[in-house]
C-alpha cells in the first residue's frame, strides 16, 4: 500500500506543480495581451493612459502580487499594481503603435503555487493511506480470527477432542481445511472407540480368571504342608498380582481416553475456587494466601485437572514452605504467543539442591511425603499441551505454562460455541 501511495503521489505531485505553473504563466499571458489591446485602443482615440486606468488589471488578480508597466510611444512610463523586489516572472507584448506593455508577478509566486499543490497531494497521500490502513486492518482481522479459530480447533483435536466443533467462516479456502480437519477428527473418533473397546474388552475378560487364580494360588499357599510348594505359591501369586496390575492399567488408560478434555476456562473462576478451598486451611496454619487478578484471562486445560494441579502446589507450599503463599497469572515471556504463566511461590527456604533436579521424579521426597504428588501434577499439565517447571528454588517458585485464548479476541468467536466452562466447586480429597 505504501508502495501504491509513492508510486501514484510522487508523479501526481510533480504533474501538479507543473499545471500549476503552466496555469500562472498562461493567465499571465493572456492578461498581457488584454491589457495591450486596451492600451492600443486608447492610443488610437488619443486618449490618456494612467496608473489609475490600468489599476483595474492589476486589482484583479486574487491573492497573486502583480504589476502593469505600460511604456508609451513617447517614452512615458506608467506602472499600476504592487510593489515587489526579487526575482520576478514577466511577460512582454509591443502594440502596433509602438507601446510596450510589460505583467510581472513575483517568481515566489510561481513556487508557492506549486508548494500548495505539493501539500494538497500529501495530505490526500495521507488521508488515503490511513483509509487503506483502516481496510487493510478490518480484513486482515476478519481472515485472521477464522484461522485462530481454526487453530483453537486443532489444538482441541492434538489435545483429545476427537470431534471439535467448527463454524463455516465465510472463506473458502479454510472451510476446505476446516472441512477435513472435522473429517480427519472423525476417523480418530471411530479409531479410538475401537481401540477402547478392545482395552476395556480385553480388561474384563481377563480380570475374571485372573481374580480366580489369584484367590486359588492363595489357598494353595495357606493350606500347603510343603514349604517348597507354599514358596512356588508365593511366587506365582505374586507374578499374578503384577499381571493383575497391568490390566488394570490397560483398563484405566482406555477410560481416560475419551478425548475432548482441554476447554477454555477463566483463572478468574479456578482463583476463586482454591481460594474458597484453601484460604481457611492456611488461616488456620498461620499462614497467607494470595492470588492475583488474572485480568479475565482463559486458558486451555482439562476442567479440573488444572485445579488439581493447582492444589498440589498449594499443598506442597503448605507443608514445605513458609510466609505468604503467592499465586499469579501473567503472560509467557518465552516468545509463546498466546501464552500464559501461573506461578505459585512463597517465603520459605526453597528446594534444596540435591532434590531439585528430580523433584518431578516419582517417589522422590523430602521424607515427609509419598513423592507422587509433583509428578502427577507435572503429567496432568503435560497432557493439556502445557509445562509444570521449579523456575526458582530458593525461594521456591513453580511455573505453570498454558496456552491462552487471545486476547485482543472474544473466546466466543475463537471456540466452539458453549465450550466455555465455569468451574464449580470441589471437594478437597482427604
Amino acid at each position: 500500500m505504501t508502495v501504491a501511495v509513492l508510486l501514484l503521489g510522487v508523479p501526481m505531485s510533480i504533474f501538479g506543480v507543473v499545471l500549476a505553473q503552466d496555469s500562472v504563466r498562461s493567465d499571465l499571458q493572456l492578461r498581457t495581451e488584454s491589457i495591450a489591446r486596451a492600451v492600443e485602443t486608447r492610443l488610437t482615440y488619443d486618449l490618456e493612459i494612467d496608473s489609475e486606468y490600468l489599476d483595474r488589471w492589476a486589482d484583479d488578480t486574487g491573492d497573486m502580487p502583480m504589476r502593469v508597466t505600460v511604456t508609451t510611444p513617447d517614452g512615458e512610463v506608467v506602472v499600476a499594481g504592487d510593489d515587489f523586489e526579487g526575482n520576478t516572472y514577466y511577460h512582454r507584448q509591443p502594440t502596433a503603435r509602438g507601446a510596450l506593455v510589460v505583467v510581472e508577478v513575483p517568481a515566489s509566486s510561481l513556487f508557492w503555487r506549486g508548494a500548495q499543490v505539493v501539500i494538497l497531494v500529501v495530505v490526500a497521500s495521507l488521508v488515503a493511506f490511513g483509509v487503506g490502513a483502516l481496510v487493510a486492518g478490518r480484513q486482515a482481522r476478519r481472515l485472521a480470527a477464522p484461522l485462530i479459530y481454526l487453530a483453537a480447533s486443532a489444538e482441541q483435536l492434538g489435545a483429545g477432542r476427537a470431534r471439535p466443533t467448527v463454524v463455516a467462516s465465510g472463506v473458502e479456502e479454510i472451510d476446505l481445511v476446516s472441512t477435513e480437519l472435522v473429517r480427519s477428527g472423525e476417523r480418530m473418533a471411530q479409531r479410538m472407540a475401537a481401540e477402547r473397546e478392545f482395552a476395556a474388552n480385553a480388561s474384563h475378560q481377563l480380570r475374571t480368571p485372573l481374580t480366580a487364580l489369584t484367590m486359588r494360588l492363595e489357598e494353595i499357599e495357606m493350606t500347603a504342608n510343603d514349604p517348597h510348594i507354599a514358596d512356588e505359591a508365593r511366587i506365582s501369586l505374586e507374578q499374578v498380582e503384577r499381571l493383575v496390575g497391568v490390566v488394570d492399567d490397560l483398563l484405566s488408560a482406555a477410560r481416560s481416553t475419551d478425548g475432548g478434555t482441554t476447554e477454555p476456562l477463566e483463572l478468574s473462576e479456578v482463583f476463586e475456587q482454591l481460594q474458597r478451598e484453601w484460604g481457611p486451611t492456611f488461616k488456620r496454619g498461620g499462614r497467607r494466601l494470595r492470588f492475583s487478578d488474572p485480568d479475565e484471562v482463559a486458558v486451555l486445560a482439562t476442567p479440573g485437572a488444572l485445579s488439581q494441579a493447582l492444589s498440589t502446589l498449594l499443598e506442597n507450599s503448605l507443608k514445605y514452605g513458609d510466609g505468604t503463599t503467592s499465586v499469579e497469572a501473567r503472560p509467557s515471556k518465552s516468545g509463546v504467543e498466546n501464552g500464559v504463566v501461573i506461578a505459585v511461590s512463597d517465603e520459605g527456604q526453597g528446594v534444596s539442591d540435591d532434590l531439585a533436579p528430580r523433584i518431578f521424579e516419582r517417589h522422590v521426597t523430602s521424607g515427609k511425603g509419598t513423592g507422587l504428588g509433583l509428578g502427577l501434577a507435572r503429567d496432568l499439565v503435560t497432557a493439556d499441551g502445557g509445562r509444570l517447571d521449579l523456575s526458582q528454588r530458593r525461594p521456591a517458585v513453580f511455573s505453570i505454562f498454558l496456552a491462552a485464548v487471545p486476547k485482543h479476541l472474544e473466546p466466543d468467536s475463537v471456540l466452539p460455541p458453549g465450550s466455555m466452562v465455569v468451574v464449580g466447586r470441589r471437594r478437597r480429597r482427604r
